[in-house]
């Protein structure tokens, strides 16, 4: 009896490990965690960016103009392409490509910033890594020529987030950034906007009228640049940068410095970056919203950008626009105003570029 005991378990040893027995490498490949994000991407790398949102309308704008437009876009996101495309990081990708736009005057960041009330400059901008979480911000700065470099300094080099003034600007000088005259961001264009915005304010009907007829003015609340991105080990960044608001007042601070206003980034969802009426993005919490939606309610990057910038933004008030991309690859630009400067470039190398609505 014992002897076919231990024969039938005999028998059950050898059919077991026949059964768990490791397949060979040519019948099978090694499992890896990354192996069910790589499935699951649209796109192995994306890049998406924006110049800002607003009324933006092709009647008012005139052939040379747009085709600067469009060029500046271009290089921009190539900048961060290419990065990307050589296996860099979205960090990279982002940081780059944003310092194209700033060291651009069309945008309202960098060179392009716009006037406060004082007649001078004060720039705000933000980055986070979707990896870790970690981020870094700086606002009101007058003498930085790149803040998102700032920004990103701050991030890596300070146990803070967000620096500010001339504590930001005495730390970007011990970081060894760029410092520039503050004349250096200076633009006539710029500075003939803040003088038709204080012409406007002097009597409701001329404030109307202006309001109206001059993009500058009724946008004075406007203008951003911004890049999400996606890399090749599946980590997203992003970041935005800003002048402000033209005609300013009392050290306003719009959303663009604002981690989760402004700026987002988490691996497990998405990257955003905003553009719009700042105080309006700070209360809808737009960048983190757009993630929350899809990590707790499980919707897709387009159905939850579609819900803040259509539904939720306008509800309070505000207007504006966002670029983001998912873990996935998607990419979205997603706005309720006349026009946005935007562009993306997937895995693929293919371009879109866009201004207006239409």
């Amino acid at each position: 009896m014992k002897n076919l005991i231990y024969t039938a378990i005999l028998a059950l040893c050898i059919i077991s490990c026949n059964y768990f027995e490791k397949p060979s490498d040519a019948e099978s490949t090694p499992f890896t965690a990354n192996d069910t994000i790589t499935a699951k991407r649209v796109n192995e790398f994306a890049i998406v960016i924006h110049g800002g949102a607003g009324t933006i309308l092709r009647k008012n704008m005139s052939t040379e103009d747009e085709a600067s437009y469009n060029a500046k876009l271009e290089e921009a996101i190539r900048v961060g392409y290419d990065i990307l495309k050589n296996g860099g990081s979205s960090l990279d990708a982002v940081e780059k490509t944003i310092n194209v736009l700033e060291n651009s005057p069309l945008f309202n960041a960098g060179k392009g910033a716009v006037f406060t009330n004082a007649g001078i400059n004060e720039l705000d901008a933000s980055i986070m890594d979707g990896r870790n979480l970690d981020a870094g911000a700086s606002a009101g700065t007058k003498t930085v020529k790149n803040p998102i470099n700032l920004a990103r300094a701050v991030m890596e080099n300070s146990p803070h987030v967000m620096l500010s003034g001339e504590g930001a600007e005495q730390f970007a000088k011990e970081q060894g950034l760029e410092i520039v005259d503050p004349s250096y961001f200076y633009t006539e264009a710029r500075f003939k906007a803040l003088e038709r915005v204080k012409a406007s304010e002097e009597n409701e009907t001329a404030r109307d009228k202006s309001a109206f007829y001059d993009p500058t003015i009724k946008d004075s609340k406007f203008g951003t640049v911004g890049c999400v991105a996606l890399d090749k080990s599946g980590n997203l960044a992003a970041g935005t940068s800003t002048g402000g608001m033209t005609n300013k007042r009392w050290g306003r601070i719009g959303d663009a410095p604002i981690i989760g206003a402004g700026t987002y980034a988490n691996n497990a969802t998405c990257a955003v970056s905003s553009t719009g009426w700042g105080e309006y993005f700070i209360r809808a919490m737009v960048a983190h919203d757009i993630s929350a939606l899809m990590d707790y309610k499980g919707m897709s990057l387009q159905e939850a950008a579609k819900e803040v910038i259509q539904k939720k933004v306008p509800d309070l008030g505000g207007d504006g626009g966002i670029v983001a991309v998912d873990k996935d690859g998607n990419m979205v630009m997603e706005f309720n105003t006349e026009g946005m400067y935007r562009a993306s470039m997937d895995a693929s190398g293919n371009l879109t570029i866009g201004i207006y609505k239409d």
